[in-house]
């Protein structure tokens, strides 16, 4: 049983409904440390999108050979540098390599649904947008802890108002970029730092975006590796001193 369908590892697979491939858009995967799950995270994304690219940041685990024996190109960092510059690498390679005409910003740890990654992408194409953010807030309910609630609306507040958007979520990793949003994007902040980064490029660029409604799985193996803290600790740490 692989460790991504095991309950008190990390979320259930999802059961994706069928669909053409998405082929004009790439997903974009940072990678650390995630060999328990990053080859069914990557083998189920690659159900909907066949073409995907990881950046392994410096693992000291086996995530780089996971996510390659799933199918996905990897490209590798020698060090650790954050997931700004994991991201960054994966941009470039997108515009440099390939004719992509979106670029999917997608967590490694199984975090995201891959289907919402998909309706992203068409209402990118049938809507005209250079830019479409996942928020987690817009479909209601959700799953966040209060403190972390608390922190990611001022997070929202705060990127709003640096960035001239009106965002619900501006710190979520789910992300479309249309091509021509995507030359335009150049993260200079290696960690957490450049997801406001982003949001304040974005509103420079007078290009047609939109936020959209998403599902963030919060799993056992996440909250295990501590992750919505940290995450939450770093998030407090960018808006003080970014």
């Amino acid at each position: 049983m692989s460790p991504y369908d095991t309950a008190s590892r990390t979320a259930p697979a999802q059961d994706l409904p069928e669909a053409a491939p998405v082929t004009d858009a790439w997903l974009v995967i940072p990678l650390f440390n995630e060999a328990p799950v990053v080859r069914e995270v990557v083998t189920q994304a690659r159900s909907v999108f066949p073409l995907v690219v990881v950046v392994d940041d410096g693992s000291a685990d086996a995530s780089a050979d996971e996510a390659e024996a799933a199918g996905a190109v990897v490209i590798r960092h020698p060090i650790n540098l954050g997931q700004g510059a994991a991201l960054q690498t994966g941009f470039s390679y997108l515009l440099e390599r390939t004719d992509a005409t979106y670029a999917v910003t997608f967590d490694a740890d199984g975090q995201h649904c891959v289907t919402d990654a998909a309706a992203m992408v068409r209402a990118a194409r049938e809507e005209d947008l250079a830019v479409v953010l996942g928020s987690r807030f817009l479909a209601g309910a959700s799953s966040v802890g209060l403190v972390r609630r608390l922190i990611l609306r001022t997070a929202a507040l705060v990127g709003s108002r640096t960035s001239g958007m009106r965002l619900t979520d501006a710190h979520n990793g789910l992300r479309v970029l249309r091509r021509d949003a995507l030359a335009r994007i150049d993260l200079t902040q290696n960690r957490m730092a450049h997801a406001s980064q982003i949001v304040r490029q974005i509103g420079t660029m007078s290009l047609p975006w939109r936020e959209f409604p998403v599902t963030i799985t919060y799993t056992e193996y996440s909250r295990a590796k501590g992750q919505s803290l940290w995450n939450s600790v770093n998030i407090l740490v960018d808006l003080l001193f970014s």
